[in-house]
């Protein structure tokens, strides 16, 4: 289980596509991607990480909490995390969250995924906050360290909140993310998991993008403990397991 916050003002839910909003998407429920809500329950302002699919939703369930969504955190650019086209599917994502009349809303990415986001997306220069890894983002006086783990995507990053990892598709309970589409790199994810992920503690709770194990989190020792992506020792046993050469 989650560790209680040190700060009862952290305000923090995991939601699940096709179950907890987007409830009548096909996609959404195939896919089973998570979304979250980070913010401060005092000031009553959230962020919104990897808003898709059905984001009146999202903004609807931080509503029904007494929170308002005052801007997104994406952790790659994938249209299953931030909207647009995908197997002939089209998915509500950024672009709809910023057309809101009753959201202002600014959209964080890692500097290295600009580009994927605004390609898929349709979101402008001036839509986006450009970051570089150990960034912070502050919602209320909570405080989201960022963390870029290229591999995945070029831009992939992790988010950091208050003994919580929120780890996109960098790292899943069982495995970790795709490295044979555009902009994948395997050894960058290696280096991801076993360096630049390396500085979490163990109690640390990991919250992953999609639900691909029977939990929807577990703590990262508990992770390193079972998930076979860390009994690979050496960068040469990694590219074995992924087909690298």
């Amino acid at each position: 289980m989650p560790r209680s916050s040190d700060d009862d003002r952290l305000y923090f839910r995991q939601l699940l596509a096709g179950r907890d909003f987007a409830v009548d998407d096909p996609i959404a429920t195939q896919m089973v991607n998570f979304s979250y809500l980070v913010g401060d329950r005092e000031t009553g302002e959230a962020l919104v990480v990897d808003p898709a699919y059905a984001v009146g939703d999202l903004v609807a369930l931080a509503g029904a909490d007494g929170m308002r969504v005052a801007g997104a955190l994406v952790t790659h650019y994938h249209p299953d995390h931030v909207g647009g086209s995908m197997m002939g599917w089209e998915i509500e994502g950024v672009a709809e969250l910023l057309a809101l009349d009753d959201v202002d809303a600014r959209i964080h990415v890692q500097r290295d995924e600009a580009w994927g986001v605004k390609r898929v997306t349709g979101a402008s220069d001036a839509d986006l906050v450009l970051h570089d890894s150990g960034d912070t983002v502050t919602v209320g006086s909570i405080e989201v360290t960022l963390v870029h783990t290229p591999g995945h995507t070029p831009g992939s990053q992790c988010f950091l909140v208050d003994g919580r990892l929120v780890a996109g598709d960098t790292l899943f309970l069982d495995g970790c993310g795709r490295t044979d589409l555009p902009g994948g790199n395997s050894d960058e994810l290696y280096y991801s998991l076993t360096q630049r992920l390396a500085t979490v503690p163990d109690d640390t709770v990991l919250y992953p993008g999609h639900l691909y194990s029977p939990e929807p989190f577990a703590t990262m020792g508990e992770t390193r403990r079972r998930n076979y992506v860390f009994r690979l020792p050496t960068l040469e046993q990694w590219r074995m397991m992924f087909g690298d050469t």
